[in-house]
């Protein structure tokens, strides 16, 4: 592992997944040229989700040309069987869902052995009580705030409920873990998500799309936990 698991209070990570896929190395250094140290990259399979994104090897490709923090997000029915790969691939964190059938602890479990931080996410429509079993075993909790599998969906605001019941339980139980949300996140409802306790800020559209990204970047970072 070449980085550390970021400590700031709020943290804006750019979706890969946004960027042209033509240029994707430009959409890269288009995210460093805002200050940001952090990227999103979404794998899907097309089963879990009804999308095809990319594998390891364009993982391993940006790897050698950028030193920003990976958080790779893994959308995929299988996710123990894929997990090692994206590791050499360069991943700094490793994020699987709480939904499909297949060994979940033992997963997150190994993918710390290999000293990777581990990430649960957990989607629009499953109930909370999905990831509490292991809350104590993660370093980032992802709530989706749109249904996964497409970019530039709408925001689902209900998804806040989630958020404010994790960091409830997170102060309860003082556990050690981000939260984050991805889905349909702009400027308009990021105070929104901070305020009910999210962390960690996955934009795609609204960041590739800015006109100017530096002060997208400054306006998330600016946002203050219950404000």
């Amino acid at each position: 592992m070449t980085h550390s698991l970021p400590n700031d209070s709020i943290i804006l990570v750019p979706s890969i997944l946004a960027a042209d896929q033509g240029a994707i190395v430009e959409g890269v250094n288009f995210a460093k040229s805002a200050g940001v140290k952090y990227l999103h990259l979404d794998i899907m399979d097309g089963h879990f989700v009804p999308n095809i994104s990319f594998g390891p090897d364009v993982v391993q490709s940006l790897r050698k040309k950028s030193d920003l923090f990976f958080d790779v997000h893994l959308m995929l029915s299988n996710p123990h069987e894929h997990y090692e790969s994206f590791i050499r691939a360069g991943a700094d964190l490793i994020t699987i869902h709480v939904e499909p059938d297949y060994p979940i602890e033992e997963t997150i479990k190994a993918i710390k052995d290999k000293g990777v931080f581990t990430g649960i996410a957990i989607n629009p429509e499953t109930p909370i009580e999905a990831v509490l079993p292991y809350l104590e075993l993660v370093d980032l909790v992802l709530v989706m705030t749109v249904h996964p599998g497409f970019g530039g969906q709408k925001f689902i605001s209900s998804c806040l409920d989630k958020v404010r019941a994790l960091k409830e339980k997170q102060v309860e139980d003082g556990l050690d873990f981000r939260i984050e949300v991805d889905g349909g996140v702009n400027l308009d409802n990021a105070n929104m998500c901070v305020h009910a306790g999210a962390n960690t800020l996955v934009c795609g559209t609204s960041f590739y799309q800015s006109a100017d990204p530096l002060a997208f970047h400054k306006q998330i970072l600016s946002l203050k936990e219950g404000h």
